[in-house]
C-alpha cells in the first residue's frame, strides 16, 4: 500500500479526503452516496456525515468500474438519469468540473481530459449504461474505465490545468499538499 493507511480518511485542511469529493459533488448533485469498502473508515465517515454507503458487488472484480456499477444501480434506484463520480484522492478538481461534465454529457457520458490524458474518474455516467457496465464486470473482469466511457460514446471535455487532476497516492504528497494550503 503506497499510502500507508486508507486515503479516503487522511485529512487534508482538517477534512478527511472522502469528505472533498463530497462536497464537491453537492455542488451539482441531488443525492450523494460514498462507495467503500465494508468497516472502512471512509464507510464510518459517510455514515457519521449522514451518507448513503454504497459496496461493490459481490463477485466484481477490484477497481472502479466496480463502484460505477454499484453507483449506477443506486443512481436507477433514486429515479436519477445520471451518475457523477468523482475520485476521493484528487482535492483539487476545477469548481467547474462537474457543470461542464454534465453539461456535455447531455443524455450520454463524459470525462474530463487534460493534456495528460484521459481523467476517467472525474465522469458523467447515464443510469442506461448499467447493461453494457454489467456485461464488461461479467466473470471478474474490469476493463479500463477510460475504455468503458469511450465504448458508451462519453464526450470528452478538455481542461487546461492538468494539475488540477494530480492525486495524491503517498502521504508525502499529501504532506506537500497541506504545506500549500497552509500558505494560502
Amino acid at each position: 500500500m503506497r499510502f500507508g493507511g486508507e486515503k479516503a480518511a487522511a485529512l487534508l485542511a482538517g477534512k478527511p479526503l472522502v469528505l472533498w469529493a463530497v462536497e464537491r459533488l453537492r455542488e451539482v448533485c441531488a443525492q450523494v452516496a460514498v462507495n467503500a469498502r465494508p468497516g472502512s473508515e471512509a464507510q464510518a465517515l459517510a455514515r457519521a456525515a449522514g451518507l448513503e454507503v454504497l459496496h461493490d458487488l459481490p463477485g466484481d472484480a477490484a477497481g472502479p468500474l466496480a463502484g460505477v456499477r454499484a453507483g449506477l444501480i443506486w443512481a436507477a434506484g433514486q429515479g436519477a438519469e445520471a451518475l457523477a463520480v468523482s475520485p476521493c484522492d484528487a482535492p483539487l478538481l476545477p469548481a467547474d468540473l462537474y457543470p461542464r461534465l454534465i453539461a456535455a454529457a447531455g443524455a450520454g457520458a463524459a470525462m474530463a481530459e487534460t493534456a495528460d490524458g484521459p481523467q476517467p474518474l472525474c465522469a458523467v455516467w447515464p443510469v442506461g449504461a448499467l447493461g453494457a457496465l454489467t456485461a464488461a464486470l461479467a466473470g471478474g473482469a474490469h476493463p479500463a474505465t477510460w475504455r468503458m466511457l469511450e465504448e458508451i460514446g462519453a464526450q470528452r471535455v478538455h481542461f487546461a490545468q492538468a494539475g488540477d487532476f494530480v492525486n495524491l497516492n503517498t502521504r508525502e504528497e499529501l504532506a506537500a499538499l497541506a504545506a500549500r494550503f497552509a500558505q494560502r
